[in-house]
């Protein structure tokens, strides 16, 4: 594999994830370029899931959708191929996860629309220019990610609980982490809970449903954004007969720079 160092623009990435050489997380890579979740359905279910996204903004925020059978990208590559451009992809068959591969080329149809969602992995390198450590990112480890007993809006046979990752921060960089991310709406924007991880149904913080645990020292409070891997939880409940997603961390990295993406967000 690369050094992770040595993958510093988007087309580095993607020509690593191509060759086979790159098959982990993405964060930190190609830091100022958006980083994007990956959904592709039959064009069948395609049209319920698309409301889905549309009602449950926060954490499915859609960035591009494609033509059926086209895996090529108008807005955020002109270059991509998403049959080999991510380094890990899961593959679905009735809700159930039958394996994760590294190149789909193979599982392609003519009848599948993919759809790229915001990832927050956008808006932490607005975080470090403001001071604002992200721990998972200084432990080169993925992003820990949770389940929890919030309901999204459902649509048709897509439903499901809001999943959310997590970054541990001081109380004053939690304040300005708000600040911030109020300003990525198409990435998730501002968190949706601070603390108090049981309020949201979220038991341990030590065991991730996704990604990888991080310390949280004593100072610090957990704070949860809305995740681009909630759909992968209403795949789970919906059981279509055929999907492909990302793996947990595994992003598609496109050639967006981040500061494209900022807007400013009402509280």
């Amino acid at each position: 594999m690369p050094a992770r160092d040595k993958l510093t623009t988007p087309r580095d990435v993607r020509n690593a994830c191509r060759s086979g050489e790159l098959k982990e997380h993405t964060s930190g890579l190609a830091q100022g370029f958006a980083q994007a979740n990956l959904v592709i359905l039959p064009l069948d279910d395609a049209v319920d899931f698309r409301q889905f996204c549309e009602l449950n903004p926060k954490p499915c925020p859609l960035l591009e959708v494609t033509e059926p059978g086209c895996h090529s990208l108008n807005r955020l590559a002109t270059d991509a191929d998403l049959r080999t451009d991510l380094p890990m992809y899961r593959v679905w068959r009735d809700g159930e996860l039958v394996e994760e591969v590294t190149d789909i080329t193979t599982l392609w149809r003519d009848d599948l629309v993919s759809f790229l969602i915001g990832c927050s992995f956008t808006f932490e390198a607005a975080l470090a220019e403001h001071g604002v450590t992200v721990r998972h990112v200084e432990l080169g480890r993925n992003v820990p990610m949770f389940r929890t007993s919030l309901e999204c809006k459902a649509v048709g046979k897509f439903h499901g609980p809001l999943v959310v990752s997590m970054r541990p921060l001081r109380p004053a960089q939690a304040i300005l982490a708000i600040q911030i991310t109020s300003q990525f709406p198409d990435v998730h924007g501002v968190p949706i809970h601070i603390g108090l991880p049981r309020e949201i149904g979220i038991d341990d913080l030590q065991r991730p449903d996704f990604g990888e645990a991080v310390p949280i020292e004593a100072d610090e409070l957990p704070v949860f954004w809305a995740c681009g891997v909630t759909p992968q939880a209403a795949l789970m409940a919906a059981k279509p007969k055929f999907a492909i997603t990302h793996s947990p961390g595994c992003m598609f990295v496109s050639d967006l720079k981040d500061d494209s993406l900022r807007r400013v967000e009402p509280f």
